[in-house]
């Protein structure tokens, strides 16, 4: 952890690894559980791609789109310290609920972590924000320090949850997951002393002064304009990124040669490998941006989204090489997904983080957990999109999905920066949104 910054950054980074090991650990093995025949070592439901996918998509979406109510409950009621708490307690009770080996067990299980992580999410994020002052400039490298915390918990959940879950019982994986949310329960009550300024609830009419009803300023307003269409940016964008748990994941267990040394790889064990990704290249383009602002080029939040965009376009065209070459029935080369998952990274670490920091610069006070929940919302609606369009590839084929993917989001890159100009200027010139 990096000098200067709040002692209460770490307590938030390792409870947020944990919560995403609990997550990521479940991405890795929902899908090939469901999947899985019924009879047979290590059974599942037996379910068809396309159902799986369904289910997938459904739950991806409301764990980030209860975030609005999560939002709500901590503005309005809670403050985002207790709120966050509280859903760290759902999230555990929910995976160690999926051990149980009945399907009232496993629908229960995942309502109690789709509310757990809706409660959690955005306001822990909040919450970082938080600890820093107004015009801090350690707030952005906060936020990718935190982020890298996301994504180290990203990364080790599918080397473990995933091994456990495809070789010793999908349960037992589960289960293993849970154990990893009550971890970052611990270290959330026992840094409670380094959050003591940060996170409390405070009625709305005692934020800076302001009354309750006091209307939002036209810089206000045009502002969250931008946030709302950033948002939709991250919905196209989280679309495409989220085929990795889906369609992906399944065409990896399918249609990718894992062979190494003679050892096949576990489909799930490559979950991890976006995040590790990220966490070798997520200082290095933070760099790249860092030096272009320096020598006065476009660096801007929307420039960033688009490029992000275009290189996630180019991700997707290395997964239509790998349906090029499994056509005559052979298997691809692990290459082609290693290579789209490197592009796809480097698209996410230009959207991703970018939209999480000047979250809480552009947002008004009054509304800061429920802008974040709508953040999340989007991405939820990306999820369940996701799985919609990763459905298709059992009719259309998954070259055609892929190449679609692709082509849509380099169009839609491109379309941001035809307007990007005019959406700053919406923003009346912050520099908020350099970040």
């Amino acid at each position: 952890m990096q000098k200067g910054h709040p002692k209460g950054l770490p307590i938030l980074f390792f409870t947020e690894m944990w919560e995403r090991f609990s997550f990521y650990g479940m991405r890795a093995i929902l899908v090939l559980y469901l999947t899985k025949e019924t009879l047979g070592d290590n059974p599942g439901l037996g379910w068809t791609s396309s159902e799986a996918l369904g289910l997938y998509g459904w739950y991806t979406m409301m764990v980030y789109f209860m975030g609005i109510p999560g939002g709500i409950i901590a503005d309005k009621f809670l403050g985002q310290k207790k709120t966050v708490f509280l859903g760290g307690l759902f999230i555990a009770a929910g995976q160690l609920t999926l051990v149980l080996e009945n399907m009232a067990a496993f629908y229960t299980g995942l309502a109690l972590i789709v509310t757990g992580v809706g409660l959690l999410k955005p306001n822990i994020s909040t919450m970082v924000g938080g600890l820093y002052k107004k015009g801090d400039p350690k707030r952005d490298a906060g936020f990718t320090i935190f982020y890298i915390g996301i994504n180290i918990g990203a990364a080790i959940a599918p080397l473990l949850v995933g091994y456990i879950g495809e070789v010793y019982g999908w349960h037992t994986g589960f289960g293993l997951a849970g154990l990893g949310m009550l971890l970052g329960q611990v270290v959330y009550i026992w840094g409670q002393k380094f959050l003591k300024d940060v996170g409390n609830f405070v009625p709305a009419a005692k934020i800076e002064g302001t009354k309750t009803n006091k209307p939002l300023t036209k810089i206000e307003k045009d502002r969250i304009i931008v946030l709302l269409i950033s948002f939709a940016i991250v919905m196209i964008f989280w679309a495409a990124y989220e085929q990795a748990g889906g369609l992906m994941n399944l065409y990896t267990f399918e249609k990718i040669d894992r062979s190494l040394f003679g050892f096949e790889i576990p489909a799930s064990i490559f979950q991890s490998v976006p995040a590790f990704f990220v966490i070798i290249f997520g200082t290095i383009v933070a760099t790249f941006w860092m030096k272009r602002q320096l020598k006065g080029k476009e660096s801007s939040s929307l420039f960033k989204m688009s490029m992000g965009m275009i290189i996630m376009g180019a991700g997707f065209l290395m997964m239509s090489g790998a349906a090029l070459e499994t056509i005559d029935g052979t298997k691809a080369m692990l290459i082609w997904l290693i290579l789209s998952y490197l592009l796809q990274v480097i698209g996410e670490l230009s959207i991703s983080p970018v939209v999480l920091s000047f979250i809480t610069k552009l947002a008004p006070v009054k509304y800061a957990s429920i802008m974040m929940g709508l953040y999340f919302a989007a991405t939820g609606l990306g999820n369940k999109l996701a799985g919609i369009i990763g459905g298709l590839a059992e009719s259309a084929g998954e070259l055609e999905v892929f190449t679609g993917i692709a082509v849509f989001c380099t169009l839609f890159g491109f379309l941001i920066l035809v307007f990007y100009k005019k959406l700053k200027d919406l923003a009346h010139g912050a520099e908020d949104l350099k970040v």
